[in-house]
């Protein structure tokens, strides 16, 4: 059984781009398992094989506690971790070929507090991989692209797994897809764009960051993908089974 997660800030496509995974997978003759971690979330475009809304209930949470919404979410994204065994157990019943796993919407839940880590790393699979979703909308501008880079890096450090990232709603920004991708493999240019972006000390910043990042070679290989559409998918799939191993199972 191999472990893809996949993550990225709200609104930028996960839950969907989940469904699409699973669809290329079963597609292609292989048994998927959908796993939902997400406690707060009400639809979802797939059928969850494995549900961490089963175990925690944010309602209930509210209630008991005399809790907001945030205040619930971070508790219940804290409880994950305690179930930790049952979520476990339900996976090995269903013992996919490949397990997706749907991370929550507010990503600082997951990846910045211990239970995302930990649940990552107890998770009992043959291989894990992760794909983070730069959200289109959001990286049309250079000093936004560093910004999420930079989050994407972060997140790549706290769950330690092989990632590979991904450029959402590629079909809404085709009139700025070429900067970015230029912005992703030439530094020059994005310090260009920064600099007509920024003032002094805001750009001093953002090149700052973006040459500390460019040493670990943040963003190379951006995988530009529609979840409308469909573009790019098949590049995403060809290098997920690359970084899993698997690059001779691509068919389709």
């Amino acid at each position: 059984m191999k472990a893809i997660f996949i993550v990225g800030t709200a609104g930028s496509g996960k839950s969907l781009l989940a469904s699409k995974v699973f669809d290329y997978y079963t597609r292609n003759g292989h048994f998927v398992g959908m796993l939902n971690l997400d406690p707060g979330v009400e639809n979802l475009p797939y059928t969850c094989d494995v549900d961490v809304r089963d175990y925690v209930d944010i309602v209930s949470i509210m209630k008991q506690y005399d809790l907001g919404p945030n205040g619930s979410m971070i508790m219940a994204n804290d409880l994950i971790a305690a179930k930790i065994d049952q979520l476990q157990h339900d996976v090995d019943d269903v013992n996919p070929d490949y397990l997706i796993v749907d991370t929550p919407g507010q990503i600082e839940l997951f990846a910045y507090r211990a239970s995302g880590p930990f649940f990552v790393q107890s998770l009992n699979t043959e291989e894990k991989a992760s794909i983070f979703l730069h959200d289109g909308s959001l990286i049309t501008t250079a000093t936004n692209f560093v910004s999420i880079a930079l989050l994407a890096t972060s997140v790549r450090l706290r769950l330690g797994l092989p990632q590979l990232n991904v450029i959402t709603k590629a079909d809404l920004i085709q009139d700025k897809l070429k900067d970015i991708l230029k912005w992703s493999t030439n530094m020059a240019s994005l310090e260009e764009a920064i600099a007509k972006e920024s003032d002094g000390e805001s750009y001093i910043l953002a090149t700052n960051l973006l040459r500390s990042l460019n040493q670990g070679g943040f963003a190379q290989g951006l995988i530009p993908v529609s979840n409308a559409t469909g573009e790019g998918m098949v590049n995403l799939y060809s290098a997920l089974s690359r970084m899993l191993s698997l690059g001779e199972e691509i068919e389709d």
